[in-house]
């Protein structure tokens, strides 16, 4: 490769930095759209989806699917962030209320939002969220508190062997993507 320089040492210099500066790429432009693609091909991570829009179906009052909810803040979140139940149980084709309390415990108006994922990861195709705090940001004031509800139905294709759904969700500081004056015209007031 004539472009290279003569040097040994300064040739192999500027074929690492190229291998880092392309994996830099790699990792923040090319992978997040590939792995999201995966994600929703496979139903793969449990990703839960967008919003549902809730069809009147019959309550299948035979079966009984648990649903657990676990809530974890990302490094550097300080909130506090929790469900006010750990666990319900409910019948497929049944639309449940969880509500979920935050408190900004900062001394800054803060943003958040929050990714959920779901276990079994087959069962993700037959969660529906029809109402979530996570479709959009959470701005909180500093020191205040929100109550944030989400609606979910449990789709009655759910498989019979599937007797238990884990609902996570981790909760990421995205202030620095917001102006104050966006932080401010979108935040949330206890409901």
């Amino acid at each position: 490769m004539k472009w290279l320089p003569e040097n040994p040492n300064t040739r192999l210099t500027v074929k690492l930095t190229a291998i880092v500066s392309f994996m830099f790429v790699f990792a923040i432009f090319i992978m997040p759209p590939l792995y999201d693609a995966f994600c929703e091909i496979t139903g793969l991570n449990g990703k839960t989806g967008t919003k549902y829009e809730a069809v009147d179906a019959v309550v299948d009052t035979s079966r009984e699917i648990k649903v657990q909810f676990v809530a974890t803040n990302n490094e550097g979140m300080p909130w506090q962030f929790g469900p006010e139940v750990k666990t319900v149980t409910v019948h497929p084709g049944e639309q449940t209320r969880i509500n979920y309390r935050v408190k900004n415990t900062t001394g800054k108006d803060m943003i958040g939002q929050a990714i959920p994922s779901l276990t079994p990861y087959k069962a993700s195709s037959y969660f529906h969220k029809t109402e979530c705090f996570c479709f959009n940001q959470q701005a909180l004031l500093a020191g205040t508190e929100a109550e944030l509800p989400m609606f979910f139905i449990i789709d009655q294709d759910l498989p019979e062997y599937i007797k238990t759904v884990t609902l996570s969700y981790t909760l990421f500081d995205v202030t620095d993507r917001f102006s104050k004056d966006e932080l401010l015209s979108m935040v949330v007031t206890d409901q």
